[in-house]
Parts: structure tokens; sequence; C-alpha cells
């Protein structure tokens, strides 16, 4: 098979693969978790549905799927934040910020069926263990810098940012966002006495 074909149809697969996890995240948004079936799936996203069963077996594997796919999203966007030019702590900051950002965009979702159905997903427990260690490894930057304090174990310090900004999911405004990475950071910086 020609290269230039394999190219072809491997980029028809993956515009199709994206149109079914595009088209099943609107019909849950829409109707709900328990509404979305594989025949409305492939009639809304214009495929058989056999071509959709050579995709994915079940809805549960698109929604997993997906759901992947944003965790994906969200951690390379904090990568991306980290790797900005800047001292160590503005670099733990602006992740804490976009963090922050992500969790409170992800608000609506939070007390969901949907939410509920996807916290069943390994993917969720291993992203907030790469989230840690990216909370970690800043912290420790930040520390050998003096700008962090050292008197408690960065992975404890990591982990407390990582439960107190996942708070912002249920805050209503930017401004209170901003105090709660404030506050946060305020508890990485300041050293008791």
């Amino acid at each position: 098979m020609p290269k230039l074909w394999s190219e072809t149809i491997e980029a028809h697969r993956r515009d199709v693969r994206q149109a079914i996890l595009d088209t099943t995240a609107a019909l849950v948004a829409e109707h709900g978790l328990l509404s979305a079936t594989m025949s409305q799936i492939a009639e809304e996203t214009g495929i058989g549905r056999a071509t959709l069963y050579k995709y994915f077996p079940d809805v549960e594997s698109i929604l997993f799927a997906w759901h992947e796919q944003q965790i994906s999203s969200h951690l390379q966007e904090l990568e991306e934040v980290r790797l900005r030019g800047g001292t160590a702590l503005e670099r733990l900051e602006r992740v804490l910020e976009r963090f922050a950002r992500i969790s409170h965009q992800a608000r609506g979702h939070h007390d969901s069926d949907l939410a509920r159905f996807l916290r069943r997903d390994d993917h969720v427990a291993h992203a907030q263990d790469r989230v840690q260690r990216l909370f970690a490894e800043l912290i420790v930057e930040g520390s050998e810098a003096g700008d962090v304090r050292d008197d408690v174990p960065p992975e404890e310090l990591a982990n407390y940012c990582l439960h107190a900004l996942n708070a912002a999911a249920s805050l209503r405004s930017k401004h209170a966002l901003h105090r709660l990475v404030d506050v946060t950071l305020s508890g990485l910086t300041s050293q008791p006495e």
C-alpha cells in the first residue's frame, strides 16, 4: 500500500474516531448518561452501526476513551505551562492557577451522572498521581531556590495543593478561584517562625 494512501486512511480513522467521541459526549451532555445508545451515536455521527462497532464495543468504552482524551489534554496543558520561563515560584504559581481553572471549568460535570460514572476510570487516579508528581517537582525546585518551605515533605505539600485546588470546582467566580490559588500558594511559601 502506498504511503500516501495509508496516511490518508489513518487520518480518516482518526477523524471518524474523534467524531464518535465528540458526538457521544454531546449526546450525553444534552440527554444524560443513560440515553446514549450505539444506534443513536452511529446515526448522529453519520456512520453505520457496523462501522461504529469496529471502533468501540459499547457506549461505556466510548465515554472512557473520551475521558482519557480530556485528561491527557489537561495534563499536556499543565506541562506546557510548566515549561514556560520564569522562576520556580512563578512556574509553580502558573501551574497551580491552570490546574484550578481546569477544575473550575469542569464544575458543571462534577456532580453529574457522567462524573460519577467516569470516577471509576483508572485514568483519573493515574492523572491525579501525575499532577501530584508535577506539583512535587515544582515544589522541590522552589524549595531549592529558597522560595518554598522545606519543613514539610514535597509530596505532602503536593497532596495539599491537589486537594485544595480541587475545591475550585465548587467556586462561583474567577475572583474566588484566584483567592484559592493565593491561599494555597501562601501555604507553600510561609514557614513557621
